[in-house]
C-alpha cells in the first residue's frame, strides 16, 4: 500500500470539538487559486506515478452503496470481483467510460481507512475499492471516488461503533455540536470548519493510496431547511440571513474539498453531482450551484441531476439543461445526470401532464441523450 499522505497543516484532524461559535478563519481563503505550489505550503506530498485517466465526452454511471449487499456481503474477496468484474463488463458493453464508485456514503469507509469504520455491507477483510479499481482500470474505464460529505451513520449504527472513531467522539460528547441527528440518522454540520478538516482527511487518505481518477460528491449537503439544524451557530455567526450563511458554509467546505484534491495530485478530477431543480439546491439545501459551476476553484466537472421528464412541470428537462448550459463557465466541465431508475414508474412530482411520461413512453432516456448530445454538455451519467 502506497504512503498516505502527509498533510501538516491542511488534514490534521483535531480531535477535540468545535466550541462556541464556529472559527471564522478558512483552510483556503476566498482567493484560492491551486498553483504548484500549494502542496508544499500545505505540508501534502504530492502524488507521483499513476496518471489518471479521463475524457473529453463523458459516459458515466453512478454504482451506489445500495447494490454492495448483494455484491458483497458475505462474499469473499473473489466472490465479490467476479461480482464486479460482471458488473463493471456490462458497463463496459453499455458505451460507459466512467464510473462513480460509492466508497464513502454513510460516515463509513468501502476501502482501508484508518479515520472510518468499514460499510455495513463489507462482511469481509479484504479492500474492495483496490478492486474496483483493478477491474476497471483494466477495462479503461475511470474510476472516481464518490463520497457523501455530511451523511453519517443511523443512531442505531452510530451506537455500535467503537468509540475511537472521530465522529462517534463528537457524538458521545454532550457538548460537541459538529454532528446533528436528524429523522434517526446523524449529519456532520458544515457551520465547523473541523466538518472541513475531517473530508479533506478522508480525500488524502484516498488519493494517497489508491489510484483514483477523481473524487466526487453528491448532494446531500444541508439535511433539512429548518431553522432549528444550527440556530445556534447561526446566532453565535453574528449573520443576519440564514440562506446565505449556510451556502457560504457549503462553498468553504467545497473549496477546502477541491483544494485537497488538486493539493494531493493536481491531475485528479473534482467533481459535484447536485440535485438538478436550480431553485431547489438553493431553498433546500444551501448549495451555491452558480457560483461552483460558474467559478474556478470550486470543482473541474458538475453533474447536475436532472432527473425530469420533459413534460415535468416544475422542471422540464430541455428548459433545465438550457438553464444548467448556461450557468456553467467555460472553465468547469458539464456532465448532465440522467434518472434512468425512473423508467417504466409514475413521477407522481412531475405534475399532472408529466406524470405518465416515464410509463408511457420508454424511449425517454434516448431521447435525453439525443439533446444532450446536440448540447455544450461534456456527456452524461445514468443512475440507474
Amino acid at each position: 500500500m502506497k504512503k498516505i499522505l502527509t498533510a501538516v497543516l491542511l488534514v490534521t484532524l483535531l480531535t477535540g470539538c468545535g466550541q462556541g461559535s464556529p472559527t471564522e478563519s478558512v483552510l483556503f481563503p476566498e482567493s484560492f487559486t491551486y498553483t504548484e505550489q500549494t502542496a508544499e505550503q500545505f505540508g501534502i506530498a504530492p502524488k507521483k506515478g499513476y496518471a489518471p485517466l479521463n475524457f473529453s465526452y463523458v459516459v458515466a454511471e453512478w454504482l451506489p452503496y445500495m447494490r454492495y449487499e448483494e455484491m458483497m456481503s458475505g462474499r469473499s474477496a473473489e466472490e465479490f470481483r467476479s461480482a464486479f468484474r460482471g458488473y463493471i463488463s456490462g458497463a463496459k458493453s453499455e458505451g460507459v467510460n466512467t464510473v462513480y464508485l460509492h466508497v464513502h456514503p454513510c460516515g463509513d469507509a468501502y476501502y482501508r481507512s484508518e479515520i472510518f469504520p468499514k460499510g455495513v455491507s463489507l462482511t469481509g477483510d479484504y479492500d474492495p475499492l483496490a478492486i474496483m479499481l483493478e477491474e476497471a482500470h483494466a477495462l479503461g474505464i475511470s474510476a472516481h471516488a464518490w463520497i457523501n460529505p455530511l451523511r453519517c451513520q443511523t443512531a442505531e449504527q452510530m451506537q455500535g461503533l467503537p468509540g475511537d472513531f472521530i465522529v462517534k467522539k463528537w457524538v458521545d460528547d454532550p457538548d460537541c455540536r459538529i454532528a446533528k441527528l436528524v429523522n434517526g440518522r446523524w449529519y456532520l454540520d458544515p457551520a465547523y470548519e473541523e466538518t472541513d478538516r475531517l473530508l479533506c482527511r478522508c480525500i488524502a487518505e484516498i488519493i494517497g493510496n489508491y489510484d483514483v481518477d477523481g473524487v466526487h460528491i453528491d448532494d446531500y449537503f444541508y439535511p433539512e431547511p429548518d431553522a432549528s439544524f444550527d440556530a445556534e451557530e447561526f446566532t453565535e455567526s453574528g449573520s443576519d440571513d440564514l440562506a446565505e450563511w449556510r451556502l457560504g458554509n457549503c462553498s468553504r467546505m467545497v473549496k477546502a474539498m477541491y483544494g485537497a484534491v488538486k493539493s494531493a495530485d493536481s491531475r485528479v478530477q473534482f467533481g459535484i453531482s447536485p440535485q438538478g431543480s436550480i431553485s431547489g439546491n438553493y431553498n433546500s439545501q444551501f448549495a451555491d450551484v452558480r457560483l461552483w459551476c460558474g467559478s474556478e476553484g470550486y470543482c473541474d466537472y458538475i453533474v447536475p441531476q436532472i432527473y425530469f421528464g420533459f413534460r415535468n412541470e416544475s422542471c422540464p428537462f430541455a428548459e433545465t439543461l438550457a438553464l444548467w448550459e448556461d450557468m456553467t463557465s467555460d472553465k468547469v466541465r458539464l456532465v448532465i445526470g440522467l434518472g434512468a431508475y425512473k423508467l417504466g414508474k409514475p413521477d407522481k412530482w412531475a405534475g399532472a401532464a408529466g406524470e405518465n411520461e416515464w410509463t408511457d413512453e420508454p424511449d425517454i432516456i434516448e431521447r435525453q441523450i439525443a439533446l444532450v448530445g446536440a448540447s455544450s454538455a461534456d456527456g452524461y451519467a445514468l443512475y440507474k
